[in-house]
């Protein structure tokens, strides 16, 4: 069988001529359904549309220029509707770049502000040029690069696993390497995060969750504060959708923008690895009245932007305005988008920055049932792609356990977050909040119903989470009782104030033995329970070694050692990182955790909650300690899968009981986050310590128990 990557062009696209001259460039009437910009044998197809606006003209440029070389306005005759298309023969692609201008009327009372001098970023741009320099933009205005796609994906099947079956590593591709202590050649880009591929199969995590990708500008809104120079670091500033950010590659790629990091997903789906991207289609770039006009503004700023009655825009985003995501254009678009990343990019998932927004009106209301969701949802595309919301926004809407998913949408559960935050540093009115969480968040998300599959519907929907780039790193939730984001240069203002986190006696570093022996058997509390939580489990990249932002939950601007992960805290810290790599271990050698299966041969039931005497499954409101059990039986080990994990976040002893088994069946210790007399926190199997029907539990601990064959 013979392969084809090129994108397919009809024969009569080859044999095309030209109709007309404008601006001595051969021309004729373009593809009206190709949105975009698209290399064709006699030259390219560019075409755009606007729905209010009156004239277009395409602009071109030679590369890096920032006057254009030509200007060539788009004849009546070159219009369909609201789209405007042309084909320019004979241009070479790697001699230009191109932008457009848009006229129309201006009435900002009415939402229309058209200039027909702003330079105009093509809205389904695939390469964004000016932008290859980290912390510089060159051009002073965005300019497109039609791309030449000659990647090979060979044969490559689409992944398989569900949503339960995924452990998550949230990570930022510049931060995760470009410390100097990461090691690898490629500092900060796509191709150093593909050197650190062999560390990532160690730890055991199967899904990457990478922070924005699609092209921003980091030196919008920087500044200096205290003779430093802060940057949008993160990215929640999205340009353009369609292209990957230059900023990421370590070499040129003029023309073929995206293919370092291809490159990198298909090395990472090679080691076992899903792609999961970051995307914010709940605002642009281009901010509210003050905010600058690059691109969709400049075509259709009544269509692409929540505004009201008086013109102005919208901020549900908190971040200066918000994307009409419900109006049927810009629902194509984001169609168009997911499906280009999901077809030319092979990614497996999406998780959606502020996802509630998507549900809105164009008046801000919440809708019950949001088409553009729904659409998301019953593409056949993305049929097989996970879908990830956030699922709050800045303007309050708060839909976590309730988003409008149609049963398709998982969910960032906050109130996993939450309870077990609380519940682990000691508010014991957590109690009950914990146990659901740990239980898979039934009560949110009917995990107790079949679709039909051995999945449970329910625990599809839930991902759970303690960190995320968002708040304290898990290390500085058990160092800091408050956030320290002087360095924001806001006076400390910006940021959460409920973090739900305890600095263990001391605020900050501190070479205390007792303190630090405290704080780390925190963090293992943490994977612990994590870990043995039903629901897909995401924890933040450098967790697993002890990784400090120095007290900064809101690091979005820190583009130096507070955000880049320190790599020498790997060794430093290695006997963490070994508690990690086993707890993930166990997650996906233990299905019973992720998942319901065929009823236990034992007799147990499959899920319950569990007071400090097993036999009752009552938690009082106020547990210092509580359990959790799960039991089936493994058709592919033809045994019992049993786990006990217990929970004491009291500063006292408790002593636990746990559920009788018959024989020839008993519990096994596998995982003590107190340690025994050689300092080991976890045992292999095969090393597990057999236990009675009761067991000791230290203060401020986490037990994991394993049901086997005596």
């Amino acid at each position: 069988m013979k392969l084809y990557t090129q994108t397919y062009i009809p024969e009569i696209h080859r044999s095309l001529t030209p109709m007309a001259e404008i601006e001595g460039f051969p021309v004729r009437p373009g593809l009206f359904d190709v949105h975009g910009a698209m290399m064709l044998p006699v030259g390219v197809n560019f075409t755009v549309h606007t729905h209010y606006g009156t004239s277009c003209t395409l602009l071109l440029f030679h590369r890096n220029a920032v006057t254009p070389y030509a200007r060539l306005p788009f004849p009546e005759a070159y219009k369909i509707g609201d789209v405007y298309s042309m084909i320019v023969f004979g241009l070479d692609i790697e001699e230009f770049e191109y932008a457009y201008q848009v006229d129309g009327p201006y009435e900002p009372e009415n939402g229309l502000i058209f200039n027909r001098n702003a330079v105009l970023l093509d809205p389904y741009a695939r390469s964004v040029a000016g932008q290859r320099q980290w912390g510089s933009q060159t051009h002073g205005s965005y300019h497109a690069r039609v791309i030449r796609d000659s990647f090979d994906w060979g044969d490559m099947p689409q992944s398989s696993r569900t949503m339960s079956d995924l452990i998550i590593y949230e990570l930022h591709v510049r931060g995760f390497t470009y410390h100097p202590s990461s090691g690898v050649t490629h500092r900060g880009t796509f191709a150093g995060l593909m050197e650190k591929i062999p560390y990532l199969k160690e730890l055991g995590i199967n899904a990457v969750e990478m922070m924005p990708i699609f092209e921003f500008d980091e030196t919008m809104n920087a500044r200096e504060v205290n003779g430093e120079k802060l940057l949008d670091y993160w990215g929640y500033n999205t340009v353009s959708f369609f292209a990957p950010n230059t900023g990421y590659i370590a070499g040129d790629e003029y023309n073929q923008e995206g293919t370092e990091l291809k490159v990198l997903i298909k090395a990472l789906h090679d080691n076992g690895i899903e792609v999961i991207l970051d995307v914010v289609f709940n605002h642009t770039a281009e901010g509210n009245e003050k905010g600058p006009t690059f691109c969709f503004k400049g075509f259709d700023n009544k269509v692409y932007y929540m505004l009201t009655p008086n013109g102005n825009y919208y901020n549900f985003s908190g971040c200066g305005n918000t994307l009409n995501c419900n109006h049927p254009a810009v629902r194509q678009m984001i169609l168009e988008c997911l499906r280009y990343w999901t077809v030319n990019y092979r990614i497996d998932g999406f998780r959606f920055d502020l996802a509630s927004i998507l549900g809105r009106h164009e008046d801000g209301s919440p809708l019950n049932n949001p088409p553009l969701l729904e659409l998301l949802a019953m593409d056949p595309v993305l049929r097989n792609v996970k879908l990830i919301a956030e699922a709050w926004d800045a303007g309050g809407l708060y839909q976590v356990g309730k988003f409008p998913a149609s049963k398709r949408w998982a969910e960032w559960n906050g109130r996993y977050r939450d309870s077990l935050r609380a519940f682990l540093k000691g508010d014991f009115w957590h109690s009950w909040e914990a146990a659901w969480s740990i239980s898979g968040s039934g009560d949110l998300y009917g995990g107790f119903y079949s679709d039909n599959t051995n999945n449970y519907a329910g625990y599809n929907s839930c991902v759970n989470f303690l960190t995320c780039h968002d708040g304290f790193t898990l290390y500085d939730l058990y160092s800091y009782n408050e956030k320290h984001n002087e360095r924001n240069g806001w006076n400390n203002t910006d940021g959460s104030d409920d973090n739900r986190s305890w600095n263990c006696g001391v605020e900050g570093d501190t070479d205390n033995p007792e303190i630090l022996s405290l704080r780390f058997r925190m963090i293992r509390n943490a994977c612990a329970v994590l870990m043995c939580s039903r629901g897909t489990p995401m924890f933040l990249a450098g967790d697993e070694f002890g990784n400090s932002q120095s007290g900064n939950n809101n690091a979005y601007c820190q583009d130096n050692e507070i955000s880049w992960l320190d790599w020498s805290l790997l060794e430093k810290n290695r006997e963490l990182f070994e508690f990690f790599k086993f707890m993930i271990h166990y997650r996906h050698t233990h299905p019973v955790i992720r998942k319901m299966l065929p009823e236990a041969v034992c007799g147990m039931d499959p899920m319950h909650t569990h007071n400090v005497n097993a036999e009752e499954i009552y938690i009082p409101q106020d547990a210092k300690t509580l359990a959790v059990s799960f039991a089936g039986y493994n058709p592919e080990t033809r045994t019992d899968d049993l786990v006990y994990i217990a929970v004491n976040s009291h500063w006292e002893d408790v002593r636990i009981t746990v559920p009788e088994l018959d024989c020839p069946l008993g519990w096994y210790l596998s995982v003590n986050t107190w340690g025994d007399e050689q300092n080991r926190y976890f045992y292999p199997e095969g090393e597990e310590v057999r236990i009675d029907h009761e067991f000791i539990m230290h203060p401020r601990s986490v037990a994991v128990f394993t049901g086997r064959s005596l």
